[in-house]
């Protein structure tokens, strides 16, 4: 008799998720099988649901790349994991690993990448098939549902602000302090960095100050680009935008010091409205962010093992993820929801 799951999944493009009992999935050569203990509901599973980007998934789908459980089974030749390891199935897939960017440590922008819950099934689902190669490896004493969140919006914050190039004392701007920004703080404190928060929210930038953050913003008041560089000296070393804001973008230019870097991960619609004469004046440098390669996760994963980031997380059960991507899309979603798979 064919073991059953659930697993909510996308049947057509902006309509909510169904709830559907599938087949266990068997892993062939090369692949794992991972129960799935948490997965975090990241912002970017609600564009894959409603088809926004233009490299649409395949319907149907089963979104989530944020999948944390225990392998269970092994497929013929996989020897880079065991059964009963934790891991992770993230955004990253898997890869070719022969490319010239696999072979530089930039395989999340592989030609033949695929991504966890877009071009592969993900874990909004009681099993998941994986590829040992690209799970994270969750180290021992972390909790599934803690690992959740850092193995997307963690490692995203952290590699951005490495893209900074930002060095211990020197400051940087962490402007959205929402699912990634409030761990980009964490993960800037931990690498020594001053830290100021920008947000519209008043409530966000009192949990910036908790976590650490030297200086706050908010950008609905005032004019946020003078107030940071006033607070900065001239400006931030480094400024890292993860919310999806038009004017966030051109205040994070602005807030950049001469020499200084910009670095996007937020992906608002629209054009990205950029100053050219700043930009060329003052030597800004602005770069884009794409996750992290596979050392940026274990990096990213050891600071939580250290007790260094923690991700502040609203648990729910998988039945209540169109009631989720609803809160998700109105903005009511604080940090970050995580789907509870081990009751």
């Amino acid at each position: 008799m064919t073991r059953k799951m659930q697993a909510a999944q996308v049947e057509q493009f902006g309509q909510p998720l169904v709830l559907k009992e599938l087949d266990i999935p068997t892993p062939g050569a090369g692949q794992i099988l991972v129960k799935t203990e948490a997965c975090g509901v990241c912002h970017t599973d609600l564009h894959a649901a409603s088809g926004d980007w233009p490299l649409k998934p395949t319907l149907p789908f089963t979104p989530g790349h944020e999948g944390i459980g225990i392998v269970t089974a092994l497929g013929a030749g996989v020897t880079a994991v065991k059964e009963g390891d934790r891991v992770g199935v993230p955004w990253l897939y898997s890869a070719c690993g022969h490319c010239e960017f696999c072979l530089a440590a930039q395989e999340p922008v592989c030609a033949e990448a695929q991504f966890g819950g877009y071009t592969q099934n993900g874990g909004f689902a009681e099993y998941i098939l994986a590829d040992p190669n690209y799970v994270a490896h969750i180290p021992a004493g972390l909790a599934a549902r803690d690992a959740a969140p850092l193995i997307c919006a963690g490692i995203t914050s952290y590699k951005g602000l490495k893209e900074t190039q930002a060095r211990p004392g020197q400051w940087v701007v962490i402007s959205g302090i929402g699912g990634l920004g409030h761990l980009g703080v964490q993960y800037a404190k931990a690498m020594g960095l001053q830290v100021c928060a920008v947000d519209i929210d008043e409530g966000k930038l009192e949990h910036a100050r908790r976590l650490g953050a030297d200086a706050v913003v908010n950008a609905k008041t005032g004019d946020p680009v003078a107030a940071v560089r006033k607070l900065t000296g001239g400006g931030a070393h480094g400024v890292l935008i993860t919310a999806p804001s038009l004017p966030a973008f051109k205040q994070g230019v602005g807030m950049t010091r001469k020499h200084g870097t910009c670095v996007l991960v937020g992906i608002p619609p629209g054009d990205f409205p950029t100053p050219l004469f700043d930009v060329v004046a003052n030597c800004i440098t602005i770069r884009g962010s794409f996750v992290g390669n596979r050392r940026d996760m274990a990096e990213a994963l050891a600071f939580a093992a250290e007790g260094k980031v923690k991700a502040d997380i609203e648990l729910q059960p998988l039945s209540a993820i169109n009631a989720v991507f609803e809160r998700l899309a109105k903005g009511e979603v604080p940090s970050r929801v995580v789907l509870d798979f081990a009751g």
